[in-house]
């Protein structure tokens, strides 16, 4: 069973997605700051880069938006580099193109946008201009693929591309023709406000952090949902009722005298999980660090001892590893290039076993995740896609003396 927590503070809501007792996500948004992604701008091109292939938009923000030439082609041209047309045949200084964040502004780079835009529904990601259906991987039965399929085909008109999510399955046609007509009305309703705008302007911005928990990793007839304010306990019934009228368990209002993070365990949770050294069970540790261009995780046994050989005390460490590196990937919402340094194993079968066991674990993420194989050196090569920041309100805070390096110099005298 999930549980969804929400601790709404004076200036910050924070949340947090328990899974049978276990912190699987965590998030913070300050209010009036949601989160760029997802959002529309009618954005204004300031330069057009060749040798790039880019261009810079102003959509309003602190930095100019950038653009890449495949996120300005149709989706069809995008993958065929024999027919791909130059950047400033596309676009010209001056000009006024509605845009969608794609990744949020990060260190000194602006945000990254697109043309191919993504309207997320409850069943399904509704695409004005991408021409065809797709349905969730995650969804095995062939006959239940094929007929969402064939619902999504009969529903769609001229380009309209659809892709069914992995909560559509068994779904009736109806929920469906219902999500579709709603995404439709948003559609129009962005490219109304694009007419009527003057760039730069945001035409429209993604759910709450809340709304989008619910929408993307709740369950409304199973799962649980805790929340400390009277207010935000009355927006999500009336979210929750719009979604799935009548169909929902209520939403539990919390008013004890501690934290509503320290009563379900969450803040205890966060501290083990978020630290550069996580004890495992029985003694094995990860360190944790993360750089500008990958993340890089150490396995060490330190006092775990279990086993009857050292192949097998090596394969049980890693085993245990492989599943709270998924769990705390998915937590701390790590992104790029992931480099996981397992304790030297020698026979492959070992190695599969770890591969499978980690798969096992990130097939419950909702992020694009590849687990790419074994380097020559031993190591797992992963990457998972990240479009959001660090888990607001938690991600441990660079010291202004060392830079992160752990180390601090001193003056000689």
């Amino acid at each position: 069973m999930k549980q969804m927590i929400v601790h709404c503070m004076q200036h910050v809501t924070r949340m947090a997605l328990l899974d049978n007792g276990s912190l699987v996500e965590y998030a913070a948004e300050r209010d009036q700051q949601q989160g760029l992604v997802g959002s529309y701008y009618k954005g204004r091109v300031m330069n057009v880069l060749p040798g790039m292939q880019a261009a810079f938009v102003d959509i309003g923000q602190k930095k100019n938006a950038f653009l890449y030439v495949d996120d300005v082609l149709h989706p069809h041209l995008e993958r065929q580099p024999e027919v791909k047309p130059s950047i400033e045949t596309l676009l010209q200084p001056g000009q006024e193109i509605v845009v969608q964040v794609r990744k949020e502004p990060r260190g000194g780079k602006g945000a990254r946008v697109t043309t191919h835009y993504t309207l997320p529904g409850r069943w399904m990601v509704y695409m004005p201009f991408a021409d065809y259906v797709g349905v969730s991987k995650k969804i095995s039965r062939e006959s239940e693929r094929a007929r969402l399929k064939a619902i999504g085909e009969r529903l769609r008109r001229q380009e309209e591309g659809i892709i069914m999510r992995t909560v559509s399955e068994d779904e009736p046609v109806e929920a469906v023709e219902g999500d579709l007509s709603f995404l439709r009305s948003q559609w129009e309703m962005i490219t109304r406000r694009a007419q009527e705008s003057a760039a730069p302007a945001l035409l429209h911005s993604d759910l709450s952090i809340v709304q989008r928990f619910i929408r993307d990793a709740f369950n409304p007839q199973q799962d649980e949902l805790m929340i400390d304010s009277a207010k935000a306990v009355r927006e999500a019934e009336a979210f929750l009722n719009d979604m799935a009228p009548g169909k929902y368990k209520p939403v539990r209002f919390y008013h004890g005298q501690e934290s509503i993070f320290t009563a379900y365990g969450v803040q205890e949770q966060l501290h083990k999980s978020f630290g550069r050294k996580i004890t495992l069970e029985g003694g094995a540790t990860l360190i944790w660090d993360e750089t500008e261009a990958l993340t890089v995780i150490d396995v060490n046994t330190a006092q775990y001892t279990g086993g009857t050989s050292l192949e097998e005390t090596v394969t049980r460490t890693n085993l245990l590893a492989a599943e709270e590196i998924g769990r705390l990937i998915r937590l701390r919402d790590t992104g790029g290039i992931i480099i996981i340094d397992f304790i030297d194993m020698q026979r492959e079968e070992h190695r599969k076993m770890v591969t499978e066991r980690l798969e096992r674990v990130i097939s419950r993420d909702r992020t694009q995740t590849h687990i790419l194989g074994w380097t020559h050196l031993g190591l797992l090569e992963m990457t998972r896609k990240k479009a959001r920041h660090d888990s607001a309100g938690f991600a441990p805070v660079i010291c202004q003396c060392c830079g992160g390096t752990g180390k601090v110099g001193a003056w000689l005298e």
